[in-house]
């Protein structure tokens, strides 16, 4: 099993490129350095727009990542949280939190890389689905986990 700070030593010595692509392919993205973060995301929020029982997110600095041609106009559904999506086949390409300053959050599953990046914690744990069961030692946050996302 790895354990956190061992996956945080892999992202510091992740040497790639990291790229991606939303499911039409119209949109790509890249970043030159790792992700400052990854980590799972239970909350009801994330479920409900990447329709799946839990969501999965890199964290790069918002000038750390390009998108091309770009990443559209931003659309806001919940206070706090921006998200922009391919304006051709609507995938969520990224979303930016105001208790998290500083990061844009890439759901992992766009990334060519995600074999080699696997998340480092849990957040709002509290919220997951009660048959939803994930079995690793990583850190569990009942709420947002903001001290150890921002970290």
């Amino acid at each position: 099993m790895t354990s956190p700070r061992s996956s945080r030593f892999a992202l510091s010595s992740f040497d790639l490129a990291i790229t991606g692509r939303c499911y039409c392919g119209r949109t790509r993205l890249q970043a030159a350095a790792p992700p400052q973060t990854l980590s799972y995301c239970h909350c009801a929020d994330c479920r409900r727009i990447t329709g799946a029982p839990v969501a999965a997110f890199a964290a790069f600095a918002p000038d750390g990542v390009d998108f091309i041609p770009g990443k559209g106009p931003r659309k806001s559904f919940t206070k706090g949280v921006d998200r922009w999506f391919c304006q051709d086949c609507g995938t969520q390409l990224c979303a930016a939190y105001d208790y998290l300053p500083g990061q844009v959050y890439v759901p992992l599953g766009l990334l060519d890389q995600a074999a080699d990046l696997p998340p480092q914690s849990h957040s709002h744990i509290s919220s997951r689905l009660p048959w939803l069961h994930i079995d690793d030692d990583l850190p569990r946050d009942s709420a947002s986990g903001r001290d150890r996302l921002k970290e």
